[in-house]
């Protein structure tokens, strides 16, 4: 079955970018001109999908707002001559890219809770989950290079890349072996591992496509680390069981729950962009000589 439904848990407090998440949600946070959110969901778009949930909670309304339509300032743009045509087309594009759909997440219970919330919109399909605290910028969009080895292989696919020894403590291990070029068999994981758990250096990082069997399998996990249902719990389960498929994806990844993270995709996404990408890159030099 094709994977055309994406699921995006942004029901994180953002708590280590505070005080700037304190009323605005840290997917909302700008890198150069569009939200973080608005990356995720156009790599969902370039991907296939074509219906995606996104997961909330109080006070993220901002979400729900940034994809709707707003009559008075496409009002505005039109009467405002044709420099203001490409940035109306933008707004109005930005609304008809998907059908977007929202839900709360009523309690703070985790990834692994979030990613539940989903089951009434996702049936008995498959589906992908972009994390919302990370941005991955590439050619091929990431959610994509998972939905290929989706269809090659029919089972859970979990997008990885290899992190530090120091950093991967922080996020989960993987155990794995290589099947063919970037891909890998995953038949165990572990989150935050103790540095004696470590089965390798190979992290998920920001994506995975899931078959509907998760929410049995989330109804029976247990609060695993910091207290809350770990989604990595869940799909440890389902390694150990029929087996995942780990996809080393190519793109930059940025995490944008990070102040460094925001930091690094603010700049490197400036350098590129069309508008600003010359004028930034020389104010760097200049910078960089009083440094």
């Amino acid at each position: 079955m094709k994977v055309t439904k994406a699921v995006i848990p942004a029901a994180g407090l953002g708590t280590r970018v505070l005080p700037a998440t304190k009323s605005m949600p840290k997917e909302m946070l700008p890198i150069v001109d569009k939200p973080a959110i608005q990356y995720i969901v156009e790599e969902a778009v370039r991907s296939g999908i074509t219906d995606i949930l996104i997961i909330t909670n109080r006070g993220k309304g901002l979400i729900e707002d940034h994809f709707d339509r707003v009559p008075e300032l496409e009002a505005k743009l039109t009467s405002g001559g044709p420099d203001k045509e490409k940035i109306l087309k933008e707004i109005i594009d930005l609304s008809h890219e998907a059908n977007i759909y929202f839900v709360r997440q009523k309690e703070t219970k985790g990834l692994g809770h979030a990613v539940n919330c989903a089951r009434s919109f996702v049936g008995n399909e498959p589906f992908a989950v972009l994390y919302g605290d990370d941005v991955i910028i590439g050619e091929d969009p990431a959610c994509g290079q998972l939905i290929r080895a989706y269809d090659e292989f029919g089972k859970g696919v979990l997008g990885v890349n290899q992190v530090t020894a120091e950093a991967i403590t922080k996020y989960s291990s993987l155990k794995v072996e290589p099947i063919h070029d970037n891909y890998f068999s995953c038949t165990d994981m572990i989150e935050k591992p103790s540095p004696d758990k470590i089965m390798s250096l190979y992290s998920i990082l920001g994506r995975c496509v899931l078959t509907p069997d998760i929410f049995d399998i989330l109804d029976r996990t247990q609060p695993g680390a910091g207290g809350e249902i770990q989604l990595t719990d869940a799909m440890c389960a389902l390694a150990r069981s029929v087996g995942m498929v780990a996809v080393d994806f190519t793109g930059k990844r940025y995490d944008m729950g990070n102040k460094l993270g925001i930091m690094q995709a603010q700049v490197e996404v400036a350098l590129k962009h069309p508008d600003i990408g010359p004028q930034f890159r020389a104010y760097l030099k200049d910078l960089c000589k009083t440094l």
